[in-house]
């Protein structure tokens, strides 16, 4: 009998009952919220008149919908302020904790979860947004529900889950200097597509991965989505556990030692059987960029949009539509392109650690005067830390300057939108069309290649900048 994945090891601990030739019932224990997929949630339960089950097990906190200036004035849009209102209303008349606007551990759902040590290894977590995968990033399998499952957990405390598929991507060897864990993702998402996970739960190995940090791994885990796959996980390891140690709702003195030695034993045995492997070589990785309308259109920034003729054919329409959605031309070069907008932030890379990158990067160097930069912490502690560590400070004397906390201009939810036309270079993980504000044209990257092309003004390869 072949032995067990660290999904299948998760799972399994997890699973109430199961459905024959159907989905199984599986405990769940974290549930993450926000305001903008918990409030039809909160009104079934009303009408039902069944109540939260365990809401001890639930955490609340605005992020989509809130603007990153002016926090301490009352919301601007009449549907935000709406949304953010109700959820302070749901969590008070359930008993469920709440981190609203202004509380110092307010931030991106994402973000301050793990930050807050809520997430932790072997844990099932869920939260009605797809980028649930990144807490993933402590061997934990979490995933993202729509608003009926939201309901469905707030009042069972459980979720009918059909199991996904296991894929294993490898990545061996060390990174370059001025390749960051964002390269590695989009690189893997540019080789295998936009669609190339759909159906699998991925598992990320390798030495490359492992000689990622807590933030980097997140980052990576965070983007398993855009490859189409349910979520990403990483076992945990000596990294995992000093991020954990300390933080305000990990377990603390003997009850931390008891625990690691619990999450040690989480991960895939040596003949765990995946149902597909995929093998990639850390020094193919450089800094990239994508140039299209979804996540799987990247390329290296020092390389060419790809020609039509290398687009498989049955693929070549969306091409053309989308290099003209984004006025580019194929078979020219990606670095060069004037830049208006540059967005650092989001549940992607809106950590304390990117943060530090974008600070050292500028740090004596000056933003290109044609280009908005908008720095957005991802969290209120991120916030506080970069002013602490002066990161702020380095950001005024380059022309940049630190909003408070959010979603921001990852998404056309808030007042953080790209104008129609102009182009940003964005750390977040989505390239849709209108994704940023309508009409908008976005090109994803890491914080460095984002920091880059803010004091150049147009895209950079960061190396062509680092000493």
């Amino acid at each position: 009998m072949a032995g067990k994945t660290l999904f299948d090891k998760i799972w399994d601990a997890h699973v109430v009952d199961e459905i024959k030739g159907g989905p199984s019932v599986l405990y769940i224990d974290k549930h993450l919220i926000h305001e903008v997929t918990s409030p039809q949630a909160f009104a079934g339960i009303d009408r039902r008149e069944i109540g939260v089950f365990r809401p001890q097990h639930t955490v609340a906190t605005p992020d989509h919908n809130v603007p990153t200036v002016d926090q301490h004035l009352p919301i601007k849009d009449e549907l935000s302020r709406f949304q953010v209102n109700k959820l302070t209303e749901n969590c008070e008349k359930y008993g469920i904790t709440l981190y609203g606007l202004n509380h110092p551990y307010q931030g991106i759902v994402h973000v301050i979860g793990p930050e807050l040590g809520i997430t932790q290894p072997g844990m099932t977590m869920v939260c009605g947004d797809s980028h649930t995968s990144t807490h993933g990033a402590f061997g934990s399998v979490a995933f993202g529900i729509g608003t009926s499952e939201v309901e469905m957990v707030l009042a069972t405390q459980c979720i009918l889950q059909p199991k996904p598929k296991k894929m294993r991507i490898t990545v061996e060897g060390k990174l370059a200097m001025g390749v960051t864990a964002k390269d590695v993702i989009l690189y893997i998402i540019s080789e295998i597509s936009a669609s190339g996970g759909t159906g699998y739960f991925i598992e990320y190995a390798g030495s490359a991965i492992r000689s990622l940090s807590m933030e980097g791994r997140m980052t990576v885990c965070n983007m398993s989505i855009e490859s189409g796959a349910r979520g990403g996980l990483i076992a945990p390891d000596q990294v995992t556990f000093d991020y954990l140690r300390g933080k305000e709702f990990a377990p603390a003195g003997i009850a931390f030692d008891e625990a690691v030695e619990r999450w040690k034993k989480l991960n895939s045995d040596v003949d765990a059987e995946f149902h597909k492997e995929l093998y990639f070589d850390a020094a193919d990785i450089e800094p990239m960029i994508t140039y299209g309308t979804n996540p799987g259109m990247g390329a290296r920034i020092s390389s060419q949009i790809p020609a039509v003729e290398q687009i498989e054919p049955g693929n070549r329409e969306s091409y053309k539509k989308s290099l003209a959605y984004m006025d580019f031309e194929a078979a020219t070069p990606i670095a060069g392109r004037k830049v208006d907008y540059v967005f650092v932030g989001s549940c992607t890379n809106g950590r304390i650690e990117d943060l530090r990158e974008v600070a050292n990067f500028v740090k004596g160097r000056k933003k290109a005067a044609h280009v908005t930069a908008w720095i957005v912490p991802g969290s209120k502690q991120v916030e506080k830390q970069a002013r602490q560590e002066g990161i702020a400070e380095v950001l005024e004397a380059a022309g940049f300057k630190l909003r408070q906390p959010g979603c921001s201009a990852c998404l056309a939810m808030n007042d953080d939108k790209i104008p129609e036309g102009k182009l940003a270079v964005a750390t977040s993980n989505r390239n849709f069309e209108g994704r940023q504000g309508p009409g908008a044209r976005t090109m994803l990257a890491s914080p460095l290649s984002a920091a880059a092309a803010a004091v150049t003004g147009v895209v950079t390869d960061p190396r062509t900048l680092l000493a």
